[in-house]
């Protein structure tokens, strides 16, 4: 690790990987600022109450004094104020991803969570089962880098003097002078891989594309090392083919070696078997709801066991396991209406969001609020597959298309489209053009025992404060 301070600027710092990074590199005693389009919770919120100064908007001032280094976020290409003044100037520039690696990585174990859904849950538990089994003896706490605020921490990011080092592995691509896959860079020891599916429409031209960047990922785990592999995918068999260590597969099918059975959610509380080598290895319990988090908890249950942390350690984690801000996260309860917050970026994860909110409000009408903001949910490739996601609301309202202008017409979503198929299909279905006619128009029909979803991986124009204040506002 590096004993010199420096100044370092994160330009592009309000991204989840990018602010832990920030956070990291405090720990280490250095200088940092930051800089971005604009700043929205909860990662705005994290760096304000780390003291890390944040310029809107980008500027080539906002590298006044000129830093020893700067981190350019994969949001930034070429035109950019901040990234022209770097390279004329020659100021020493890296991405995110190289400086984690070569900060905080090399030397240590590296358990890397990837795949297309679930990994941020997914690593905070891995994250948290870790901590718990410290047992508050800091020479055993992990280290961790998780692309969200991990509710058990506080944080999404720790440091320790310790060997392990978790961290979310992201497919998406490291810089515009580096186009392949962040998580190239983490090199990793054991590997969690829970489904690969088409995404990142804007730099995937396909899936094969997709399946090509985690077939290079599972060729860097060494002989040594594991694989926790989800079963029930298709896709993800395919890309554990160069794998040369012990791959262990985790799900509902037969042949898995951790298998999930008699899964139900009572009284707030998810409960479900696991057994592993034909014979009952433990009942887990956890207050999440959804069949994506019991397998997500099963995934990391089964690393956690792969690297020596005991099993009853890993049944009280995930016992006391909160959950992660913006993953299924209530967000106000006003007059018996709940408002749920969740980071949807892709129709599966639409999918499993509902079906998850299904299970633990059975009995409420579910409204589906949706902002196509994600660059694949502002293309049209899978609005047959959106579609259907939404059909398991019972209400869904559409907003426009995030920055439409930025997606040639041609590959752009149309909502009016997917209003048209969902009304056709017997799901009430409506097209607000923005936030305000959406809080006006659902607001006063909203009725005590719904449960509204608010799904964007973004700001969403200030909607989770905007709805709830309406709903106040009816009842003076």
């Amino acid at each position: 690790m590096t004993a010199q301070t420096k100044h370092i600027h994160l330009s592009g710092i309000c991204g989840t990987a990018m602010a832990s990074l920030a956070g990291l590199l405090q720990l280490q005693g250095h200088r940092i600022t930051g800089s971005d389009k604009a700043a929205y919770p909860p990662m705005s919120d994290l760096l304000r109450g780390l003291g890390i100064p944040v310029f809107e908007p980008y500027a080539e001032a906002n590298l006044d004094p000129v830093p020893d280094l700067v981190v350019i976020g994969n949001a930034l290409s070429r035109g950019n104020p901040e990234v022209e003044r770097v390279l004329d100037e020659r100021i020493p520039f890296t991405s995110m991803a190289a400086l984690l690696h070569e900060e905080f990585l090399e030397g240590r174990e590296s358990l890397v969570v990837a795949g297309t859904h679930g990994k941020t849950t997914t690593t905070s538990m891995l994250a948290w089962i870790y901590q718990f089994a410290s047992d508050g003896r800091p020479e055993l706490e992990p280290s961790f880098l998780i692309g969200g605020v991990a509710e058990n921490f506080g944080t999404s990011f720790q440091l320790r003097a310790t060997r392990t080092f978790i961290v979310e592995g992201d497919e998406y691509d490291t810089a515009f002078f580096d186009k392949g896959p962040k998580f190239l860079h983490y090199f990793p020891d054991a590997l969690i891989l829970t489904h690969v599916e088409f995404d990142h429409a804007d730099i995937y031209a396909d899936l094969d594309a997709v399946k090509t960047a985690f077939k290079r990922l599972v060729n860097l785990v060494p002989r040594r090392g594991l694989i926790v592999a989800y079963d029930g995918n298709a896709n993800v068999t395919e890309c554990l083919q160069p794998a040369l260590c012990r791959v262990e597969r985790y799900g509902f099918g037969g042949e898995a070696d951790w298998r999930l059975q008699n899964l139900r959610h009572e009284h707030g509380v998810t409960r479900w078997e696991v057994w592993h080598g034909g014979e009952l290895w433990a009942e887990l319990e956890m207050s999440l709801g959804g069949e994506h988090n019991a397998l997500n908890a099963t995934a990391a249950a089964a690393l956690a066991d792969g690297q020596g942390i005991g099993k009853a350690a890993i049944q009280a984690a995930l016992r006391g396991f909160k959950s992660v801000k913006r993953r299924l996260e209530v967000r106000a309860e006003i007059g018996g209406i709940t408002i749920i917050d969740d980071f949807a970026h892709h129709p599966t994860a639409i999918r499993e969001t509902l079906r998850a909110l299904r299970s633990v409000y059975p009995k409420s009408r579910l409204w589906a609020v949706l902002e196509p903001r994600s660059n694949t949910l502002r293309r049209k490739v899978l609005e047959p597959e959106l579609v259907e996601s939404l059909r398991l609301a019972d209400h869904v309202v559409l907003a426009d298309v995030y920055q439409q202008q930025r997606i040639p017409e041609i590959e752009r979503l149309h909502p009016e489209d997917v209003v048209r198929a969902l009304n056709a299909a017997g799901t009430p279905a409506e097209l607000c053009h923005d936030v305000d006619s959406i809080v006006n128009g659902i607001a006063p029909r909203l009725t005590a025992g719904d449960v509204v979803a608010i799904l964007s991986n973004g700001g969403f124009d200030g909607i989770y404060e905007k709805l709830p204040a309406r709903l106040k506002a009816q009842q003076t």
